[in-house]
């Protein structure tokens, strides 16, 4: 069973080369946390000063629309990162929560010394450069499937690329990140 800190190193050594004791250096700066299934880790308002790695479980990033409903902006899984990134790099309150949508065993990073370790480590650079770009492709993606895709299409798209939110969210969440009312979620599923 490979534990949590194998993980991040993992993901960490496929997408930059770092020597050793560089990696050593990085890993300092990751904290374990145990998140409970629906806990908060970041409230709307809070700044979102914390970059999460999930090592087991589900987080996902959501914010509340004008009329109180949620919309799930992202969702991750093992072996990925999640934060409020606008936060998390403007410092100002965040626009979004954080939760736990499972019990959930995390290591986080905090905005200081992800910072710090931009001005020690070299490759750490690339690898913050690669998060962003990441993160800046899915969230295109995901607003263009908002703007060009009727509800059907994008669930059809959800089932190819990322079937686990479909198998392991339950419809309430699953109707949040397509942005559709669960009653449209179920005809779409009635219907496939």
């Amino acid at each position: 069973m490979i534990n949590i800190t194998d993980q991040v190193s993992q993901y960490i050594k496929e997408r930059i080369q770092v020597s050793p004791s560089e990696l050593e250096i990085i890993l300092t700066c990751f904290r374990p946390y145990y998140a409970k299934k629906n806990e908060i880790l970041i409230h709307q308002g809070q700044t979102g000063q914390r970059t999460f790695f999930v090592g087991k479980g589900c987080l996902r990033i959501f914010f509340n629309n004008e009329q109180g409903q949620d919309t799930t902006r992202y969702v991750a899984f093992e072996n990925n990162f999640a934060t409020g990134l606008v936060s998390f790099i403007t410092g100002e309150p965040s626009q979004e929560f954080i939760q736990a949508v499972e019990n959930s065993d995390l290591l986080y990073i905090s905005q200081q010394d992800f910072y710090h370790l931009l001005e020690i480590i070299p490759s750490w650079d690339k690898f913050y450069r690669i998060y962003l770009e990441k993160a800046y492709v899915n969230n295109t993606n995901r607003l263009m499937s908002f703007v060009t895709m009727n509800a059907k299409e994008r669930y059809v798209l959800l089932l190819e690329q990322n079937p686990a939110i479909v198998a392991r969210l339950p419809n309430k969440l699953v109707a949040s990140y397509l942005n559709i009312s669960q009653e449209t979620l179920s005809r779409l599923k009635a219907k496939m």
